[in-house]
């Protein structure tokens, strides 16, 4: 019985742990070949061991977020191999410094930004031809609560966030007579490393996971997922539209 992502592409960025690692594995039990982009090169490796043990398999891309050129690069080699791009799943982020605003330097603050936002829309500029050379290409883009929450001494992640949220909502808005939908999700407070740095007293075991998470991000690349311009919410487990509206 073919899988419903078999023979599919998927690029996932932070594939190395946390949401981004439950999700390539998910991705790939559904069938698709992962294309797993991530800084850490032995978290890429235990990846890979765990799609082969799975029966999937994985083309594992060492790369840092900051470096545009080879997101570029990724793009051409990418085109070269497959021609296509099915699913793009823009996960990589970091919390960056958590002080008030006008202790942050710039450097903290520039950081936060090219791996948050400029990355992703470098992966909007290299991905996008490929992602329209599938016949259901599918974005998706992980948010967070703290893009309209506003968070005292998360300025820069909740600035970031909201940027990305502004991206994917403009990208949609571009792509909607395509076959290329563009999605954001939000999967709330989970079990991951960067939750764990920014709430140390916090009990883990009362989170979700990040598998759990995976499970809802898997449906929305499917080629049967049809929705374009949506805001998922993990928690309240809704889909909110965030597009304009055609008119004003």
């Amino acid at each position: 019985m073919a899988k419903p992502l078999q023979d599919r592409i998927a690029l996932i960025t932070g594939a190395s742990r946390g949401i981004g690692h439950a999700t390539a594995r998910a991705l790939a039990r559904a069938g698709a070949h992962i294309v797993a982009v991530a800084r850490t090169v032995g978290g890429l490796e235990e990846l890979d061991d765990e799609i082969r043990k799975d029966g999937g398999s994985a083309t594992l891309v060492p790369l840092n977020m900051t470096d545009t050129d080879g997101i570029a690069r990724l793009g051409a080699a990418l085109n070269e191999r497959h021609g296509k791009l099915d699913i793009l799943i823009g996960n990589a982020g970091i919390l960056g410094p958590s002080s008030p605003l006008g202790h942050i330097d710039l450097k903290g603050w520039n950081e936060v930004m090219a791996i948050n936002v400029t990355a992703n829309f470098q992966l909007v500029r290299c991905m996008e031809p490929l992602l329209k050379q599938s016949d259901a290409g599918r974005a998706v883009f992980v948010t967070s609560g703290a893009a309209n929450k506003a968070r005292a001494y998360l300025g820069p992640y909740a600035t970031s966030k909201a940027a990305v949220e502004t991206l994917a909502r403009v990208w949609a808005n571009e792509v909607a007579s395509t076959l290329l939908r563009v999605n954001l999700f939000n999967p709330g407070p989970i079990r991951t490393r960067m939750r764990a740095g920014l709430m140390p007293g916090e009990d883990p075991m009362t989170l979700d996971t990040p598998e759990q998470v995976a499970e809802f991000i898997v449906p929305m690349c499917l080629p049967s997922w049809t929705d374009n311009g949506k805001f998922y919410d993990y928690p309240a487990r809704t889909i909110l539209d965030f597009r304009a509206p055609a008119h004003p």
